[in-house]
């Protein structure tokens, strides 16, 4: 990956979390006033790290700013094998071991920060994957709900073949015009290689899905960008999605229009990510209801 450190916006700093004796690089920003209303950890995607979710093309791209602004504590970690942790796992971790990994990171940044009211998971692509397995297998009392974007359960048919094939370079981002002119030169810093561990886990995830959908217990709800190449979101597939999250309270689908797979870096970042946080307040009222 690149060493070159990316420019951040205002506001955010770097930090370091101790994920059970793994070292795991994050960006964090914090309101300016006042303790949190809660706090959104943000996964990112295969190949990316945590600058994707402070994009730099535009300044109202960055979900960490506007979280903050909103009253959000907001975390986004660099996940294993990726940024600080790399030197360590050169070759990263199953999906299932960076859960228990992101898992840990999460409880040493909660014991060291306030959280406010509860822990968000926001998870992008492969994030999504890890951030769905630590929702089924490492969920605690003050983990509220989880977003995921760029993931579903079923590939689309041409994901690995054809077209598809060619999906990991810019074709696999959706049309261009979805994102700023200079996002290409921005993002430098925040792409690179995907760890070997990983990789290899990527066509295994219909059949892990199967399998830890079920154990998820939080409110979820995921979201597919309108030019979305790789994954099957018609009607039979979300039908299929939803009856899988057998324990989850509710299970919300939405389709972000004008944007493609990296919603976070395109020109629909700031609506999207204001509705993330818009399903994020619905959970805390749902936890205030609840508790009354």
């Amino acid at each position: 990956m690149s060493t070159a450190p990316a420019e951040l916006s205002r506001g955010v700093r770097r930090i370091t979390l101790d994920a059970a004796g793994i070292p795991l690089s994050a960006l964090l920003c914090e309101p300016a006033e006042g303790p949190p209303r809660a706090t959104v950890i943000a996964v990112h995607g295969a190949g990316m790290n945590a600058g994707y979710f402070d994009g730099q093309a535009l300044p109202e791209l960055s979900l960490l700013t506007l979280g903050a602004r909103l009253g959000f504590t907001v975390l986004a970690v660099d996940r294993p094998g990726y940024g600080q942790s790399a030197a360590v796992l050169p070759e990263g971790q199953t999906v299932t071991e960076q859960a228990a990994t992101l898992a840990a990171a999460v409880r040493d940044f909660a014991i060291r920060q306030p959280t406010g009211a509860g822990l968000f998971l926001l998870a992008h692509s492969f994030g999504g994957k890890v951030a769905l397995l630590t929702a089924a297998d490492h969920a605690t009392p003050d983990l509220l709900g989880l977003e995921i974007s760029g993931c579903g359960h079923r590939y689309a048919p041409d994901a690995f073949t054809g077209e598809g094939a060619s999906r990991g370079g810019r074709r696999s981002w959706g049309p261009l015009r979805l994102y700023p002119p200079n996002t290409f030169t921005t993002c430098a810093s925040i792409v690179g290689p995907v760890p070997a561990r990983e990789q290899v886990d990527i066509v295994r995830w219909p059949e892990v899905f199967r399998g830890a959908a079920g154990r998820v217990r939080l409110p979820v709800r995921f979201t597919f960008a309108e030019h979305e190449p790789w994954w099957r979101y018609d009607r039979d597939a979300l039908a299929e999605l939803r009856s899988r999250l057998t324990a989850a309270p509710s299970v919300q689908v939405d389709r972000q229009p004008g944007a493609g797979h990296n919603i976070s870096l395109g020109y629909a970042a700031r609506p999207y990510h204001l509705r993330c946080l818009g399903f994020f307040e619905d959970c805390l009222v749902r936890r205030t209801v609840t508790h009354r």
